[in-house]
């Protein structure tokens, strides 16, 4: 399938602000866009079931409406660490379920942009990581890059353990969490010259963000070109 698997440095980097921005810039280039965050804790239960409301932006987004249970197929209403929210639900996540979704999303769109859940290394089950999925579905990772003091470290952590795991990474996003963060210019050259993949863009900080907006930060000539 074509598509990426966007992961980040941790919870709070900004995946789901991304990820729109990606499917709004690929859009843009063209191409039918769909979203899929395929595991998500924090949903509000609604008459029509749990809801996410990172997988219902995300669904929104998309070139054309496909079901919500096609976007986000492991719902879980505590926000907490998925693979203990599955262990309470008496849920098991299985990989095999979530591939069968993103191919039958995919056979529908031109480009599939796949959202993970917290950080590359969350625990999915006893056995299972989100670093898993981009292996299972074979597609390449964005990681997004949350600006703000420590980001150094846990980008380059996040890109070596990419690496490691056999993932290939096609690019970062620099994403301004901070606004006032210090130095800010030199912490984005020592991350270029650091990380080995493209960086797609710098997101800035915005008080309401808009996919848009924050596409128009964004170059994927590279990511368009792999």
């Amino acid at each position: 399938m074509k598509g990426i698997f966007v992961t980040g440095t941790d919870t709070s980097c900004g995946k789901t602000e991304i990820a729109l921005a990606l499917m709004e810039a690929l859009r843009q280039s063209g191409a039918a866009v769909l979203g899929m965050k395929p595991v998500a804790s924090g949903c509000e239960l609604t008459p029509e079931g749990l809801r996410n409301e990172d997988a219902r932006r995300l669904q929104a987004q998309g070139s054309h409406q496909v079901p919500y249970a096609q976007v986000n197929l492991y719902a879980f209403e505590p926000p907490i660490a998925p693979h203990i929210a599955a262990d309470q639900a008496g849920v098991r996540i299985e990989p095999e379920v979530i591939a069968a979704a993103a191919e039958s999303l995919a056979a529908k769109s031109d480009f599939l942009v796949v959202e993970g859940v917290g950080g590359w290394r969350v625990p999915l089950g006893p056995s299972l990581f989100a670093s898993d999925l981009p292996l299972v579905l074979d597609l390449p990772v964005v990681l997004v890059s949350g600006l703000r003091l420590g980001c150094i470290n846990h980008s380059l952590l996040t890109a070596e353990s990419i690496r490691v795991s056999g993932a290939r990474l096609a690019g970062w996003v620099a994403n301004q969490i901070d606004p006032d963060m210090p130095v800010r210019d030199e912490n984005l050259a020592t991350l270029a010259a650091l990380i080995e993949a493209p960086c797609l863009g710098l997101v800035p900080r915005m008080s309401c963000p808009k996919p848009r907006r924050a596409a128009a930060h964004l170059d994927l000539t590279s990511l368009l070109a792999s």
